[in-house]
């Protein structure tokens, strides 16, 4: 049988975990406003400009995806 124990000890205070907590907290949020932003900018585009792009309706998601979260979505 296996099990984990383990125990967490922390070199920051609360004060800097909170801070880490509250970085962490505005970074996801300004992924998701860059994702956003890139969706409706996309979604804008005519069918011509998307073709000269290079650029499918069906692929919007993906590279809005891309573009705010990093390749690996």
């Amino acid at each position: 049988m296996a099990y984990v124990s383990g125990n967490r000890t922390h070199t920051t205070s609360l004060g800097g975990r909170f801070a880490e907590i509250r970085d962490a907290a505005v970074e996801g949020f300004n992924n998701w406003r860059m994702y956003r932003r890139t969706l409706n900018e996309l979604r804008e585009l005519s069918p011509r400009e998307m073709a000269d792009l290079g650029i499918n309706p069906s692929m919007i998601r993906r590279i809005a995806l891309e573009a705010a979260y990093g390749a690996n979505v």
